[in-house]
């Protein structure tokens, strides 16, 4: 696909940074949970970080060393994920440990212009972060 940013020649997505308090159990959520595959990673422990492709080239870079804290402000509101199956997504990610935040649903919406329908479904990782999976449908 073309890049069609007309101000910053070749701006594209890369990864989005997730701090977590328990890096193994963690990495054992995106790896055998989520399907994700390990890249390269670096560090010492306590300070390690890893890499994590999700599956299309976007990646998930994982730093160990985050608190149950939340900062009031600079917190990203939830990663989401596009999947071909929000109901599968969501059930391996509950049998795999993830605590359910809003089970799979369709949502209308009144969009522009053509309507859409969203199937989401969100859980709570092994650190507390806020996950989605999401597909969407053209209503014509």
């Amino acid at each position: 696909m073309a890049n069609i940013n007309k101000k910053i020649a070749g701006l594209g997505f890369t990864h989005i940074a997730l701090k977590v308090n328990d890096f193994d159990k963690s990495w054992k959520f995106y790896e055998e949970v989520l399907g994700m595959t390990p890249t390269v990673g670096w560090g010492k422990p306590g300070s390690r970080i890893q890499m994590f492709d999700i599956g299309d080239g976007g990646i998930v870079e994982m730093f160990e060393g985050g608190s149950d804290e939340i900062p009031a402000v600079g917190k990203y509101q939830h990663f989401a994920m596009c999947c071909e199956d929000v109901d599968a997504a969501y059930a391996a990610a509950i049998a795999g440990g993830a605590v359910s935040k809003i089970a799979p649903k369709d949502v209308p919406l009144d969009s522009h212009p053509y309507k859409m329908v969203l199937r989401i479904a969100f859980v709570y990782g092994p650190s507390g972060e806020e996950l989605e999976f999401f597909t969407s449908r053209r209503v014509d």
